[in-house]
């Protein structure tokens, strides 16, 4: 793909692109506010086991 074609293909985009409504946008928020927190709490479990399972066997 040439820069031509690049180019082309983004001004599509934008041409088909909308802005969302409010009630969109805050469903969107939403979403990816819970998968923050998901992946945070994961992270940190995964982190407090690492922690205290030596110190519970060791």
């Amino acid at each position: 793909m040439g820069t031509r074609e690049f180019l082309k293909s983004m001004a599509s985009v934008i041409r088909l692109s909308k802005k969302s409504d409010r009630e969109q946008f805050m469903l969107y928020l939403k979403l990816v506010l819970m998968g923050v927190a998901v992946v945070g709490t994961l992270g940190f479990l995964i982190k407090f086991v690492s922690v205290a399972l030596p110190s519970i066997f060791g």
